[in-house]
């Protein structure tokens, strides 16, 4: 499997979830939009990485009491001692936000770590915090009671479904302001490259948009548009 090259990861930093899904759509894939995730915060930049993955259980309340956390083995810790740099941590909460995925404390820990980014389809405590944080957090809402009255983390870096989509480890994960898609890791580098062609093509029909003109010809485009749309790559350096 090839890896994402450095300069398609940074194309990736530029092209909108929006782009990713409809170049994902082209290859019959319907399913990659984690749904119901939100960013926690405004400062974060595009978030861009390689998926390392927690699955939880619903909790039991005989095996998890506030005294798991002192075993250094408990899932939950490990993965976030464990995550690699340049990862982003995807967690499958059941799409349960009753109980916190984690915490401020374990997302700061992550991020200095030099993790990607996090993502549940349940939720985080310490939110207010956490939007504060020039670091990518993704959730479906807050949930402050700890994550000890409803999940049971049991697996780590395994296929998971977030939101409905499925995750595998080392998929690409982008999120930005409207959400998080998962892009599986062989056809990452060929969607960047077609995303930033598309991410071009979409800024120039926005400018002739703004100036009054139609779509019809130009979104999608006919010969005579791709002939102008030529002129203006070279124009804007695109």
């Amino acid at each position: 499997m090839t890896a994402l090259t450095p300069e398609n990861r940074e194309k990736l930093r530029r092209i909108s979830v929006a782009t990713i899904t409809t170049a994902l759509f082209k290859r019959n894939l319907r399913n990659q939009f984690i749904q119901d995730v939100r960013p926690v915060g405004t400062k974060a930049p595009q978030m861009v990485g390689e998926a390392y993955t927690m699955r939880y259980i619903p909790a039991r309340e005989d095996l998890d009491h506030i005294g798991v956390f002192e075993d250094r083995s408990h899932p939950q810790r490990r993965t976030i001692e464990e995550c690699p740099p340049g990862h982003v941590l995807v967690i499958d909460s059941r799409k349960d936000a009753r109980a916190a995925s984690a915490g401020g404390i374990l997302v700061t820990r992550l991020m200095m770590r030099g993790a990607a980014g996090i993502v549940t389809d349940g939720g985080f405590r310490d939110c207010p915090e956490i939007a504060e944080m020039a670091f990518p957090v993704y959730q479906n809402r807050p949930a402050p009671p700890t994550n000890l009255t409803r999940q049971r983390a049991v697996d780590i870096n395994v296929p998971i479904g977030c939101g409905d989509a499925p995750v595998f480890p080392g998929d690409i994960i982008v999120g930005d302001g409207e959400g998080v898609v998962v892009i599986p890791a062989h056809l990452a580098n060929e969607i960047a490259e077609e995303g930033h062609e598309m991410t071009a093509y979409e800024d120039f029909v926005m400018e002739k948009v703004r100036e009054g003109r139609g779509i019809f010809g130009l979104y999608p485009g006919g010969p005579e548009t791709k002939v102008e749309f030529a002129a203006w790559r070279k124009a804007n350096g695109r």
